[in-house]
């Protein structure tokens, strides 16, 4: 106010002290209200200016939670994205109305206008560089959807190979379990067939999946002979006849002697020798005796190295001497189950 009045004071003096006309001083006096009424506007339009700035530095900041939101949360990318976008639509629509501002505002005060301008700019900087920090949120979220794309299609596909191998488990046990089951119904038959030779030390059990069958060699051999006795034939031809009718299984008969060496003066040099030899006796007995086939049956001969009695009695020697045939199921069917899996570990 003061400086209107002594501006009014410069003009009447100005007018007393010259040939200015008062009609000129007048107008002069009109043209400087005008310029005030016109300056009061810009400031006016500047503390909006201002308050929009304001707006638009809480909306960025809105914006870099939202971001933050996207990243922790790809549920929702979309929807997220598209909102930031309406919002970056908005600041630049409110950019481009601050900039025709400017514009306007060039033509005032030239002062007013530089520190308007700088503002101006430093709100284009700083849109500048949320918009390229909402780029780069972009690009990591995309990165970010890719490795979940990966990661749900490693997921189907190791549930796929789960799937298959239960399966396959659930096919091993209902093999096994009938295995077992015929193992069982086996060595129960055997049992009840060679009931009358239970007492003459001969026994029958069933370990790990296989049948043992268990017959001391006294049941079977006169002492230091090869040749099976007419008692042991009736044992052996028994048991071969219900053999016979079980083609998946594979036969092992194996001789075993006790730990006393023999005298060497005989054609059996040794306790090996006389293991096997018995051994392949029992063998030849029960091929002539059924329809089991050479390739079902195995001879084999321990000697005394897998006693059952560690003891060095008459009776432990008794126990060791002895013709075991094991009965083992043919496991080629597991074998086809397990051997696509096997594969598929090593590709």
């Amino acid at each position: 106010m003061n400086f209107r009045i002594l501006s009014m004071a410069a003009l009447i003096a100005v007018s007393l002290f010259s040939c200015i006309p008062a009609r000129q001083v007048e107008e002069l006096q009109s043209k400087y209200d005008k310029c005030d009424i016109e300056r009061s506007a810009i400031q006016s339009e500047k503390r909006d200016l201002e308050t929009v700035n304001t707006e638009l530095t809480n909306n960025l900041v809105q914006i870099q939670k939202e971001v933050k939101l996207l990243i922790k949360d790809t549920t929702v990318t979309g929807l997220s994205l598209r909102k930031m976008t309406r919002q970056y639509d908005k600041i630049n629509r409110l950019n481009d109305e601050l900039l025709e501002k400017m514009e306007l505002l060039q033509k005032g005060s030239t002062a007013e206008n530089r520190k308007l301008l700088e503002n101006l700019q430093q709100s284009q900087e700083d849109l500048q560089r949320r918009e390229d920090e909402l780029n780069e949120a972009q690009r990591e979220l995309n990165k970010k959807q890719m490795a979940l794309q990966k990661t749900k299609l490693d997921l189907e596909k190791t549930e796929k190979a789960l799937q298959e191998r239960e399966r396959r488990v659930n096919e091993l046990e209902a093999i096994i379990a009938e295995k077992d089951a015929a193992v069982m119904a086996l060595k129960d038959k055997i049992a009840e067939a060679l009931l009358g030779f239970k007492d003459k030390g001969l026994t029958v059990e069933q370990r790990n999946g296989k049948i043992y069958i268990s017959m001391e060699a006294e049941l079977l051999f006169p002492k230091g002979s090869t040749s099976v006795d007419s008692e042991g034939q009736k044992a052996l031809v028994e048991l071969a006849k219900i053999l016979q009718e079980q083609k998946d299984l594979e036969i092992l008969v194996e001789g075993h002697t006790d730990i006393d060496k023999l005298s060497g003066n005989g054609p059996i040099k040794d306790n090996w020798e006389l293991s096997v030899m018995r051994a392949t006796a029992v063998v030849k007995i029960m091929l002539s005796n059924s329809e089991i086939t050479p390739k079902q049956i195995t001879a084999a001969g321990k000697g005394e190295h897998a006693p059952v009695d560690a003891g060095i009695t008459e009776e432990a020697k008794a126990k060791n001497r002895r013709i075991e045939v094991i009965l083992t199921p043919n496991l080629d069917e597991l074998f086809e189950i397990i051997s696509p899996e096997s594969s598929a570990g090593k590709e």
